[in-house]
């Protein structure tokens, strides 16, 4: 059962917001690769706000992803694409429904 998520909001820096969404693109790759991330979600706010909103299992699996690939690429790529540094929100998932996936 999904128990626990985040929610990543990502400012872009003007003329990055492309580059966010390749960087954006490229990370679902990533996120395919982790098995203790089951639900993984890049999206696009507005024309330069975009998020990553992603669920696990538990708080370890939580942890996992934080320590992993997407959050290390994230973190290196801040200063150059970002206007601020990411706001990354832990959050207790109440109830989910998921009838199919893309």
């Amino acid at each position: 059962m999904i128990k626990v998520a985040l929610f990543a909001r990502l400012q872009a820096k003007p003329g990055k917001e492309a580059e966010v969404a390749q960087f954006l693109h490229a990370a679902l790759a990533m996120a395919r690769d982790e098995s203790t991330t089951p639900i993984w979600f890049a999206l696009r706010i507005s024309s330069s706000t975009f998020g990553i909103f992603d669920a696990f299992h538990d708080e370890a699996d939580r942890q996992k992803h934080l320590d992993g690939p997407i959050a290390q690429a994230l973190m290196a790529k801040a200063p150059e694409l970002f206007a601020s540094p990411p706001s990354i929100e832990a959050i207790e998932v109440l109830g989910l429904k998921n009838s199919g996936t893309a």
